[in-house]
């Protein structure tokens, strides 16, 4: 059961996008585990594009990280992409936000066109610990 400080909110709602942006800045200070899922959901595309989509992390909500803290492996088609976010060694990250960078090539219109969601949930400390210990004694 979660509490009511667990983050579970959408990092981009759904959106159609044709160029690379970002996504609105999350406040993720108030959280109390360091791990978040992430799911990308992809709900439309053209074909022979690609879309890759990144987590970039601030302390201030300001000044974000030269690199990504994360990122999904390039896709090409629809579904759904889970990817755990870990911020265990970035303690000092308050704010999160995506930014996607899309691409086409070969035939039709050059421009692309992506339709998706980045869901975002937070992994409660005591779902961490279970797994951990499991995976311990799977060792």
């Amino acid at each position: 059961m979660s509490s009511p400080a667990t983050i579970e909110t959408f990092l981009v709602p759904s959106t159609t996008v044709n160029a690379k942006g970002d996504g609105p800045v999350l406040d993720i200070g108030a959280s109390t585990s360091p791990v978040f899922l992430l799911t990308l959901d992809i709900t439309n595309i053209l074909e022979q594009q690609a879309l890759d989509v990144s987590i970039y992390g601030s302390a201030d909500g300001t000044a974000w990280s030269p690199k990504p803290l994360i990122a999904f492996p390039q896709k090409f088609y629809r579904g759904q992409h889970p990817l755990l976010l870990d911020l265990t060694a970035h303690r000092e990250t308050k704010f999160i936000r995506a930014h996607w960078e899309v691409n086409r090539w070969g035939r039709g219109t050059a421009i692309p066109m992506f339709e998706f969601n980045l869901a975002i949930r937070e992994v409660p400390l005591d779902i961490l610990k279970e797994a951990t210990a499991d995976a311990k004694a799977l060792a």
